[in-house]
């Protein structure tokens, strides 16, 4: 250990031995109330002091007491980020990367702050491809050369600086005492971790680190401590995110590399940096859509299935119809025929994203559904210009009661990322290389496609699904969304929105609907359990291949701001998940009332 690493490791035992004195840190118990809305089945929260939605109940109640505290919605969100990194450790991170989009109030602008990872330089075309020319899965999945560049401190540190009230060391505090007291193991988190114990325990830092001494799944009520990662989060309080990109982190995270035949250097860390963006912006009806632009697909997809979706009445054909499910999947399918030719990082390829977004384009592609049977995938091809992200990644939604908006969504990509967690860190490398077209025209880890324009290049972010989007109406914003889901992201961000446009859903039915999603390939229409018996036969009938396997798709964690409130709705697909103000403590899931 060198001097500086040893200052480190002084002063952080001094500062946990402070806050170890203290409990586990627990869901905490009902506090303040607040007005509950009864005028839809599924009930949201209701608050005027401002909101946060997060799929982690502590990490949604650290949001609400930065919010109480003063601190602004920017704030609110880089807590929430920097504790989900200790309380949700499948997706919240520091080894991984992610979109932010802030809309600030008194300047009446949004800004896409763009912290998704980035190749290494050492990174190579051809780097997952085996001698027979096919791709190799798990070199891209699950080694020390699956890890992109992290981007996360550096975001969430960016956001901060850039456009919060508070110190870094203050919203760090939450995130360090949880991981130093313990949390109270979730039922949600034992079964997870149960669930990858064969591919977790292939690394003994993980399955040390994550496991009992004996090697044993924490059960739910237990108690976790993450010792190492309070050490990091400690050492970046102190040093802010140089600790990360060229200090005692930094120091260990390629020491693992260079033990594992890793290719992230000190010099891959000391050079990376966040990219600020222009959103996308599209219109819908009445209302305008702001998401983020390449290297996410999402924003793009999202505006062009719904100029699609413009060139119908929707609406008259009623949510859950045979006629309405089939439209929106064909918009769905032709989207990500797009996605696959088109879309890359745009500091490398230059994307055709006003084309795609056009009105004039989507018209065009409106003109080939029929209505009344489904088209083969194989039929379909990307448009030419005349002229799957992992289901636990995370999202989360934040407003303050100056009317300041965050939507975050980060990753590791698969669930824990690689399953690789850095020695003495506490850290889980992402395995973000895998969403780079190893070899075009294969698919990723989820089933997407892709080409030449997101082919593997040193220094380059791989393209990705997530899609945070602020929807605003006369000029203000309304729906603040998001979700993980891999290659689903984008349709159930859609269906939100349709949701509440079209169907004139309250947002919390309109976010705990049944789902549905087309991909273009592999050529399937997955559906969520709870649609009519009816609708589906009426669906085959017309074509569709359909998967109606039980599983959930996403977990929008959604905000809709109106007559000044703020309405949250937590997605009732993860069990942990809380929408909660400062002054709704207590309010969880969206489903408990609470009285004055």
């Amino acid at each position: 250990m060198n001097s500086t690493s040893a200052r480190i490791t002084t002063i952080v035992t001094s500062m946990l031995a402070a806050v170890l004195a203290g409990a586990p840190v627990m869901a905490q118990q009902q506090r303040v109330a607040s007005i509950i809305d009864y005028g839809s089945r599924h009930h949201s929260v209701i608050d005027q002091g401002g909101m946060v939605a997060v799929q982690n109940a502590i990490a949604a109640e650290v949001g609400a007491d930065i919010l109480a505290a003063g601190g602004n919605a920017v704030d609110a969100a880089v807590a929430v980020g920097l504790t989900l990194a200790v309380t949700l450790p499948r997706a919240g991170n520091l080894g991984g990367g992610g979109f932010m989009l802030v809309y600030l109030a008194d300047e009446d602008r949004t800004i896409a702050i763009d912290y998704r990872e980035r190749a290494p330089g050492a990174a190579s075309r051809d780097m997952f491809l085996k001698a027979d020319g096919e791709p190799d899965n798990r070199a891209s999945r699950f080694s020390y050369r699956s890890a992109g560049v992290p981007g996360t401190v550096a975001g969430m540190h960016h956001a901060l600086t850039q456009y919060g009230s508070m110190s870094w060391r203050e919203v760090l505090e939450p995130a360090i005492r949880v991981a130093s007291r313990g949390m109270q193991v979730s039922l949600d988190l034992s079964q997870t971790l149960k669930r990858r114990r064969e591919s977790l325990g292939r690394d003994p830092e993980t399955l040390r680190t994550y496991y009992m001494a004996v090697g044993a799944p924490f059960e739910a009520g237990d108690t976790l401590r993450l010792m190492d990662l309070a050490w990091s989060l400690t050492a970046l309080a102190i040093d802010g995110p140089d600790a990360f990109y060229r200090g005692v982190i930094a120091e260990k995270i390629v020491a693992a590399m260079q033990a594992n035949d890793g290719l992230i250097t000190l010099d891959d860390l000391d050079n990376y940096r966040i990219t600020e963006r222009e959103p996308v912006v599209g219109t819908y009806r009445e209302a305008t859509i702001v998401s983020m632009p390449p290297p996410s697909s999402g924003g793009v997809l999202l505006i062009q299935m719904l100029n699609v979706l413009e060139q119908f009445e929707l609406g008259s054909f009623g949510y859950g119809s045979a006629k309405a499910v089939h439209l929106m999947a064909e918009a769905m399918r032709r989207a990500y025929a797009d996605r696959s030719e088109h879309l890359g990082d745009p500091d490398y390829y230059t994307a055709p994203v006003d084309w795609l977004m056009s009105k004039a384009y989507s018209r065009k592609l409106a003109a080939e559904i029929d209505l009344r049977a489904a088209r083969r995938s194989a039929d379909i091809a990307p448009g030419v210009n005349a002229g799957y992200e992992s289901p636990d990644t995370t999202h989360y939604a934040v407003v303050d009661a100056a009317g300041n908006v965050v939507a975050n969504t980060y990753t590791l990509n698969f669930s824990y990322g690689s399953g690789i967690t850095v020695p003495g860190t506490g850290i889980l490398l992402n395995n973000e290389m895998d969403d780079f077209s190893a070899k075009p025209g294969s698919p990723n880890g989820y089933g997407l496609l892709g080409g030449e324009a997101n082919a593997i290049e040193a220094g380059k972010r791989p393209l990705s699904s997530m899609t945070p989007t602020i929807v605003f109406r006369d000029g203000k914003p309304w729906i603040v969304t998001g979700s993980p889901g891999g290659s689903r992201i984008i349709t159930t961000v859609l269906q939100v929105i349709v949701n509440v446009i079209d169907f004139e859903m309250s947002i919390s039915d309109a976010v705990a609907a049944p789902r549905f999603h087309n991909q273009w390939f592999p050529d399937r229409l997955f559906m969520e359990p709870g649609f009519s018996p009816d609708t589906l036969a009426i669906l085959d009938e017309m074509g569709h291949e359909i998967d109606a396997r039980p599983r959930t798709m996403g977990s929008a964690q959604t905000i809709l701001l109106e007559d000044g409130y703020q309405k949250g709705a937590a997605d009732p697909r993860r069990p942990d998940a809380l929408a909660i103000g400062p002054r709704s403590l207590g309010c969880r899931n969206a489903k408990v009332a609470c009285a004055h």
